[in-house]
């Protein structure tokens, strides 16, 4: 492929601009990143993005119009058909659509992790609690390999899972333990995903200072639990 000028629009809190930037420094891609505060989102965004969402990926090529992709499912695809280095799916078909089938997974999971993190009173937080502990125990008996959900290789799987673990490296242990007790091969997973340098460099030095933030804007029980200020009431 032709050498292209890559242009990421986003949030810095957000997920799935996570997975995008991930697969980009997988790939050792050079690009430059653009933010995007969603509370008051500038016309030109607007008129980049269908669905008024990110990410957003803004490909330029030599003698082709610039092009605008969105959901970061496209993005990741894109760049992984599209670019160098190891293929972040299996050359298997079988399993390459295991994986995908995984991806798709992670985002359930990275729903439930959400809805937990910003619940207002208890009886969500318990819920989604629940939520996340049933999947986890999925998760769990289906990895039978280390470090990463396929084995030596990083996959896209990973890349999935990786925001959604962030979350809970950031939380006092007093909430994330009981959230991965009895589960020792998805908290080694968990562990070597915050270890891989593309992961830790997904996200700016002040993301756990902006998550805390918006864990107070939004009034979440969850609000001083980061960085070691555990909130109670929520091991149950």
């Amino acid at each position: 492929m032709p050498h292209a000028q890559l242009t990421l629009i986003s949030h810095p809190l957000c997920p799935f601009v996570q997975r995008a930037a991930i697969v980009l420094l997988e790939k050792q891609l050079p690009f430059e990143r653009i933010s995007v505060d969603l509370s008051a989102k500038p016309d030109w965004f607007l008129a980049l993005s269908p669905m008024g969402k990110e990410p957003l990926l803004k490909v330029e090529l030599q003698d082709r119009a610039d092009t605008i992709l969105f959901e970061s499912t496209a993005i990741c695809e894109y760049l992984n058909e599209t670019q160098g280095g190891v293929s972040l799916y299996s050359d298997d078909a079988l399993v390459r659509a295991q994986q995908r089938a995984w991806v798709e997974f992670g985002v359930a999971v990275l729903a439930d992790t959400w809805q937990f993190l910003n619940a207002q009173e208890p009886v969500m937080a318990g819920v989604k609690k629940a939520a996340l502990r049933h999947n986890l125990h999925q998760l769990e008996n289906k990895l039978d390999q280390e470090p990463y959900f396929s084995g030596s290789a990083f996959s896209m799987v990973d890349a999935v899972f990786a925001p959604a673990f962030r979350y809970f490296d950031l939380l006092s242990p007093v909430i994330f333990q009981p959230i991965f007790d009895d589960f020792p091969r998805v908290s080694a997973w968990r562990s070597s995903l915050a270890e891989r340098p593309s992961v830790m460099s997904a996200v700016g030095d002040d993301y756990a200072n902006r998550l805390h933030q918006h864990l107070v804007n939004q009034q979440a029980l969850l609000s001083g639990s980061i960085r070691n200020h555990p909130v109670a009431g929520l091991n149950g």
